[in-house]
């Protein structure tokens, strides 16, 4: 090979090196142009109805310490204005990116969710310093992987986890669960004799009885309990509820059917719905023994803050109302009694849920700010300021030993979540509707099952 062919053959080379390297270069330019996207600044609106955004302070500050160019941005909005002032945001193709629902309106607000798949990762951009001395700043990716449903299963209740996932897309994330418990009133159980609050609803009927006074007319100077009303006991739903799902009742079949008036799966003659009913309303029927309420009442709550009521069925969120409204009184909390010699607990609960809008411009940034609440660290303080029953297994036994806490941490195992339609308000509405007209004669409480099932099923 000639010496003009070497040379020739060297600078050839050295070209082809240096457009390698400049080749490289404008990659490494473009992914870095890339990267800097990633970390642009973001802002999350985050739209709620419940707590104050207080509570929620520290798991943002938490989140933003790690991602500094997103900042999450509270809006708190009256309960009364919060669907409609969703509903036209979205039509006017705003509003928030992370918003907060009950479950149990959940199906009314799916097409609404920005769900994302099981085993999926949300991928966060997110800066950060190297180097002592001469430090750099770096961008890299956070993948922040969805969980599978065992992962979910085992972090969280039963209750939650059945109904945070549908056909295998997760839908939103719970801070907390509230469940219903029995408020009783410490000075008129000592007043009574009674040690103890009841575990049976055996020992609950016979404490009413003796909680339960009456002057020489009939009036009531004092009641046991606030059971059998319709208009003046606040959570009749919920407490019907509990009953016929403690009692056995099948209250969604597997045919997406209401089973209020179904018998019992082992016993044809048995029909636990009917039974149910028929206890509730047992407690405003004059000549029963159970007798210590009727519609002539004030509303149950006002009842239990002035001390003339002993037993309050009411949600975990309750006790603070309570508190505020009446700081003399000497009351306390204990679970839901139970049916005696049953071998199952069941209680009752509903959550919120915290989910992502399908309007968000920013899908990737507000799930990452969701995923974190699977970290039972992360949610503690909320919980701490809420005083709110937890959705984690893991701080089941953090909660026990919290007096206040240790009775609703008691319940959340084995609480129950059956209604999942698309509005809560009518079965609300349909319960009260159905006591009232079996009181009122015009059904028997067989026809009132019935007819309020298929009601109640419309909305499935």
């Amino acid at each position: 090979m000639s010496k003009k062919l070497v040379i020739i053959s060297i600078l050839l080379v050295f070209l082809l090196i240096g457009a390698l390297i400049l080749y490289a270069a404008v990659q490494k330019v473009g992914e870095n142009k890339e990267l800097s996207k990633k970390v642009e600044p973001v802002t999350l609106t985050y739209w709620r109805t419940t707590d104050t955004p207080g509570d929620i302070s520290d798991i943002i500050a938490d989140f933003h310490r790690r991602y500094s160019h997103i900042s999450v941005v509270v809006k708190q909005i009256k309960p009364e204005e919060y669907e409609r002032a969703l509903l036209e945001a979205w039509a006017e193709d705003r509003g928030p990116d992370i918003f907060s629902i009950p479950v149990t309106i959940l199906e009314k607000y799916r097409s609404k969710i920005f769900a994302v798949p099981l085993g999926a990762s949300a991928e966060l951009g997110r800066k950060y310093t190297t180097g002592t001395i001469k430090k750099q700043t770096k961008i890299t990716i956070d993948k922040i992987k969805v969980p599978n449903l065992r992962d979910l299963r085992e972090t969280f209740i039963d209750a939650v986890s059945s109904g945070i996932v549908q056909d295998n897309k997760l839908y939103g994330l719970p801070l907390a669960v509230d469940t219903l418990v029995l408020y009783y009133n410490r000075d008129l159980l000592n007043n009574a004799g009674i040690a103890h609050p009841p575990l049976t609803w055996q020992e609950f009927v016979e404490d009413v009885r003796l909680l339960t006074i009456q002057d020489a007319k009939g009036n009531f100077i004092q009641s046991g309990a606030a059971l059998g009303g319709v208009d003046n006991v606040s959570y009749l739903p919920e407490i019907l509820s509990l009953l016929m799902l403690q009692n056995g009742t099948t209250m969604i079949t597997e045919k997406n059917k209401v089973g209020f008036n179904l018998p019992a799966s082992d016993d044809p003659s048995y029909f636990p719905g009917q039974e149910a009913v028929r206890f509730y309303l047992s407690f405003s029927q004059k000549g029963k023994e159970t007798y210590t309420w009727n519609d002539s009442m004030p509303n149950d709550f006002d009842a239990f803050i002035s001390g003339k009521l002993a037993f309050y069925f009411g949600l975990a969120s309750d006790g603070e109302r309570i508190r505020q409204m009446a700081p003399k009184l000497n009351f306390d909390s204990a679970p839901v009694p139970q049916i005696a010699g049953s071998l199952r607990s069941v209680n009752l609960a509903n959550y919120y849920l915290e989910t992502v809008s399908f309007k968000t411009a920013h899908p990737d940034e507000a799930w990452g700010f969701l995923l974190q609440l699977l970290n039972p660290e992360i949610v503690k303080s909320f919980l701490a300021k809420t005083k709110y029953p937890t959705a984690h297994r893991d701080l089941i036994e953090w909660q026990v030993q919290d007096y206040e806490l240790e009775p609703f941490a008691q319940s959340v195992l084995t609480a129950k979540c059956w209604y999942k339609g698309k509005d809560y308000n009518i079965v609300r509405e349909a319960l009260r509707e159905m006591i009232k007209s079996i009181k009122q004669g015009t059904m028997s409480i067989s026809e009132a099952l019935e007819f309020y099932g298929k009601k109640i099923a419309l909305t499935l």
